[in-house]
């Protein structure tokens, strides 16, 4: 059985003990209920991770790291995911699987017909849970590196940034022609894949897209909804381009 992996914000080295951030240290003794000596592994989302095993010295729990292993588990595609807000149980298992999937980065968008309209104070706490789901799905799927999470102010400008970043643009459009395999050279690396909200983004905002340079593709002949669309763009991005294939 694999060992239980924790997610630590702090330099890590061999040898040296390392004291459990609390809500850490609740989830492996009071929820996972592992005992003093069970081996773990830890990461601090910087590349590579440590093999250890867990001391409980009374209301203390540390890891001692006993060796460190280089593993990298990151996608040779990386994908930029631009996803409308949308609902936040919807929200939250977006960028849970995304993450599994190996998106390297998510950007939040405004959209027209978004029925969630987020204030500055109220989207900073809706991002602040979504790293938190980001941290939870890289200790169970096993990567070692934390894909970003942030949001965009206008739309304009989280397609920009996600473009410049990544070169390659495509927004996902059930009325477009072509299909969700364009004719991407076999050395892309990096994509933004843009999704819209529940009834998708309105002619405004896809004109936008396409002056900017982003490509519109389907998923086949189905309309899907949002929380089904990019997950869908992205597996096929990573079958293509990715390490699916």
């Amino acid at each position: 059985m694999a060992s239980a992996r924790f997610y630590v914000d702090a330099d890590l080295t061999c040898s040296e003990p390392v004291t459990l951030p609390e809500a850490v240290a609740h989830h492996a003794v009071r929820v996972l209920r592992l005992r003093h000596g069970a081996e773990i592994t830890i990461f601090n989302g910087r590349g590579g991770e440590f093999a250890g095993h867990l001391r409980l010295d009374g209301k203390h729990a540390r890891a001692m790291l006993d060796r460190y292993d280089a593993v990298e588990r990151e996608s040779p595609l990386r994908v930029t995911l631009i996803q409308a807000w949308v609902a936040s149980d919807k929200l939250e298992l977006i960028v849970e699987k995304a993450v599994e999937l190996g998106v390297d980065g998510v950007v939040l968008v405004p959209s027209a017909r978004s029925v969630v309209q987020l204030d500055g104070p109220r989207s900073d706490r809706r991002v602040h849970r979504l790293r938190e789901i980001v941290v939870a799905a890289c200790c169970q799927c096993g990567r070692n590196r934390l894909p970003d999470v942030r949001a965009a102010s206008t739309l304009p400008q989280g397609l920009e940034s996600a473009l410049a970043r990544d070169g390659r643009g495509l927004i996902l459009d059930p009325h477009a022609a072509g299909s969700a395999a364009p004719e991407l050279p076999s050395t892309t690396h990096r994509v933004a894949l843009a999704v819209g909200p529940e009834g998708g983004f309105d002619e405004t905002e896809r004109g936008l897209a396409l002056r900017l340079g982003y490509d519109p593709i389907r998923l086949g002949p189905r309309v899907l909804r949002t929380e089904t669309a990019g997950l869908a763009g992205v597996v096929a991005l990573q079958v293509r381009l990715g390490d699916m294939s």
